[in-house]
């Protein structure tokens, strides 16, 4: 199975919290794929790709995808296109995820908006 692109610079609390999910999905069997820079902290085995830029909250979505090439986002939405990961994840700069998915990835045939992934609270549920 394909591994799942990570941006361990995505997010308030990145790296330390998203290489820590990480580390906990891949004890659980999930294939991971960490992309982030060369010195990333803590990532006991797991495999990284290589990235030396990372798109800010407040970047303008498109230019940043754009401008930034070598960012975690960007280099993400090109694992998944050159079939290197199944999916990818972030918890970064929703704008610049969206638009390095459809830049790098393009679109679905007869999709014409991609969706977003988030989880639903149901009662009895625990997160």
């Amino acid at each position: 199975m394909k591994p799942i692109a990570v941006d361990a610079m995505g997010g308030d609390k990145a790296p330390a919290e998203i290489v820590a999910g990480a580390k906990q999905a891949a004890a659980e069997g999930i294939p991971v794929l960490l992309v982030g820079p060369a010195d990333l902290a803590d990532r006991g085995d797991l495999e990284l790709l290589v990235a030396t830029e990372v798109i800010g909250m407040d970047e303008d979505p498109a230019t940043s995808v754009k401008k930034k090439k070598d960012s975690t986002l960007v280099r993400s939405a090109e694992a998944v296109r050159d079939g290197k990961a199944s999916a990818m994840i972030s918890a970064g700069n929703t704008g610049a995820t969206m638009a390095s998915a459809l830049l790098r990835m393009g679109r679905v045939d007869g999709v014409k908006r991609p969706a977003i992934a988030t989880p639903i609270p149901v009662p009895g549920s625990t997160p």
